[in-house]
C-alpha cells in the first residue's frame, strides 16, 4: 500500500501564531517545518537567540524556504509543515507545483490570531495592515 504524503502551508498574518501552530501539529509527526524566517534566525544550541529581519534579503530567505521543501520532498518526508504568510495564492504556487512535482497533498491552513498574539518580528502596523487587505482566501 503506497503512503500519503502530504505538505501543509501554514498561512497568516505575523503574529497570528502560523510557527507555533506548525511546530505543535509537526512535533509529534516528526515532521520538518520551514519558514522564510528561519533564514534570519541566529540559533545556538536549538534555540532561537536573534532575529534580524532584513527587507533586501527576503527573496533569499524565501528560496531558502522553497529549497528546504523541496529537499524533505526528495527525502519522501511524509509530512511537512511551511509557515509564511502567504497572504496571496501567487506566494503558494511553487508550493503548489513542488506537490504536484512529488506527489504530495497539500492543504492550506489559516491561522487567525483570535488569542491576542503579538508580532514578535516588529512588522510595522502599516505593513501588517496592507497584508490583511490582501489576504487571499479561495473557498
Amino acid at each position: 500500500m503506497k503512503k500519503t504524503k502530504n505538505i501543509y502551508l501554514v498561512r497568516g498574518c505575523p503574529g497570528s501564531g502560523k510557527t507555533t501552530l506548525a511546530e505543535t501539529l509537526a512535533t509529534p509527526l516528526g515532521a520538518p517545518v520551514y519558514s522564510a524566517d528561519h533564514y534570519f534566525e541566529t540559533i545556538v544550541d536549538d534555540a532561537v537567540i536573534d532575529y534580524k529581519f532584513d527587507m533586501s534579503k527576503i527573496g533569499a530567505a524565501h528560496a531558502q524556504c522553497q529549497e528546504k521543501t523541496e529537499k524533505a520532498m526528495e527525502l519522501e518526508f511524509p509530512n511537512i509543515f511551511v509557515a509564511n504568510t502567504f497572504t496571496r495564492e501567487k506566494e503558494m504556487k511553487v508550493y503548489f507545483e513542488l506537490a504536484e512535482k512529488y506527489g504530495y497533498r497539500l492543504f492550506s491552513l489559516i491561522v487567525e490570531n483570535r488569542h491576542g498574539g503579538k508580532d514578535i518580528h516588529n512588522v510595522p502596523e502599516t505593513s501588517l495592515e496592507a497584508m490583511k487587505m490582501r489576504f487571499n482566501v479561495k473557498l
